[in-house]
């Protein structure tokens, strides 16, 4: 059925949940798991026609402490799948919005599905604050597992 399944992970403990979910359907199945997290680009804060500068929030700072968060994120996925003697690779790709950046490391990595966590946000808390989850749902051409 499944060969090759992609789990992203933010770092929340409810990405974890989402981690484990996808290591043991990968065990299940006898697939590899790839894990992806998303770094969105800096920006940097800009207000009206002043660029106002925080002490700490250069470029390189920023690049260093995404870096390093990916970095403590994908070794929760290579722990799980090593754990659960499955094969797995993880890569951190970068993209504007997180959605974007899954469906993009799905098609990179010939993945035959996703397996993600939800917040479960629904009613006004989704519209405010979106779903990353939501949105891969609505623009992915694989099957989509969702963890709650």
């Amino acid at each position: 059925m499944f060969k090759h399944l992609l789990v992203p992970t933010d770092g929340s403990a409810l990405a974890a949940k989402g981690v484990r979910a996808g290591v043991k359907l990968a065990r299940a199945l006898g697939a590899r798991v790839s894990g992806v997290y998303v770094i969105q680009p800096y920006i940097a804060p800009v207000y009206a026609d002043a660029a106002l500068y925080v002490p700490g929030t250069v470029f390189a700072d920023y690049e260093k402490a995404a870096k390093a968060h990916a970095k403590r994120a994908l070794a929760l996925i290579e722990r799980e799948a090593a754990k659960a003697g499955v094969r797995g690779a993880s890569r951190v790709v970068e993209e504007m919005q997180p959605w974007q950046g899954i469906l993009k490391a799905a098609r990179k990595g010939k993945c035959d599905a996703i397996v993600m966590a939800s917040h479960g946000r629904g009613g006004l808390g989704g519209v405010i604050l979106g779903s990353q989850t939501a949105r891969v749902l609505a623009h992915s051409k694989l099957p989509v597992l969702v963890i709650r």
